[in-house]
């Protein structure tokens, strides 16, 4: 049982799936910097500061008129908190963006890598030392 747990993990799939999940994790932490501190101010800015987080309704219980949605839940009341939703939304689709438009250069540096190596192995290539002696002797035989 051993031998197999060692066997499964020093499979190349295994580590590759790790090392992924690892470079996952700090790539989130980035992504999350950028749209929250970086894009989110921008567009609050455009926008006049809209932010959703704190708009709610009442289910049930006693709320301070104005209070925030973190006041609200902290009285222990029952709080439909759509705002909190829709922002999570927005910065879904902010994170959704920013990640695809890095796959998309990420994609098209490999794409210029890979016509570079294209256009590397299509170059004609010398004779090889073989087809020089083969040319050779038969030079000779004539």
């Amino acid at each position: 049982m051993l031998g197999e747990f060692k066997s499964f993990i020093a499979k190349g799939n295994v580590m590759d799936m790790a090392v992924g999940i690892i470079i996952g994790a700090a790539f989130t932490a980035i992504v999350t910097s950028l749209v929250g501190d970086l894009i989110n101010p921008l567009i609050g800015l455009f926008t006049g500061g809209v932010d959703f987080t704190n708009n709610y309704a009442v289910l049930a219980g006693d709320v301070p008129d104005g209070a925030s949605l973190e006041a609200a839940r902290e009285t222990g009341a029952s709080v439909f908190a759509y705002g909190a939703f829709i922002m999570a939304i927005i910065n879904f689709l902010i994170i959704a963006w920013v990640v695809f438009m890095l796959v998309k250069m990420v994609n098209r540096v490999k794409d210029a890598a890979a016509k570079e190596e294209e256009a590397a192995e299509e170059a004609p290539a010398g004779p090889s030392e073989l087809d020089i002696l083969m040319e050779i002797r038969d030079s000779l035989k004539k």
